[in-house]
């Protein structure tokens, strides 16, 4: 699996909601009621990264999470990375 162009990683992100790219990153950040929602969320995500064995960055904070995802390998974004951001959007609408 190789790196995505810029032009590649930007065509994907258009079609999803709020995920930027930013130094060969892709980054979002997701809302919740109340912090341990959050928690549960990235719960979730961690089982989804150890099966895939693609660990995004995060930053917990007061009702919200930052999820950053890049190949550190491969000092950038991959198709792996782009799966694993579609895959957290859906656990984030179907959350409840």
């Amino acid at each position: 699996m190789g790196l995505l162009t810029d032009s590649e990683v930007q065509s994907n992100l258009d079609l999803m909601e709020e995920w930027v790219f930013v130094d060969n990153c892709i980054i979002k950040e997701f809302h919740f009621d109340d912090y341990m929602s959050g928690i549960d969320f990235v719960n979730v995500l961690a089982k989804i990264a150890e099966k895939n064995n693609h660990h995004p960055d995060l930053i917990i904070g007061w009702c919200k999470v930052n999820v950053t995802f890049t190949s550190h390998d491969l000092g950038g974004v991959t198709s792996n990375c782009i799966n694993m951001a579609q895959a957290l959007d859906k656990i984030y609408i179907n959350r409840n």
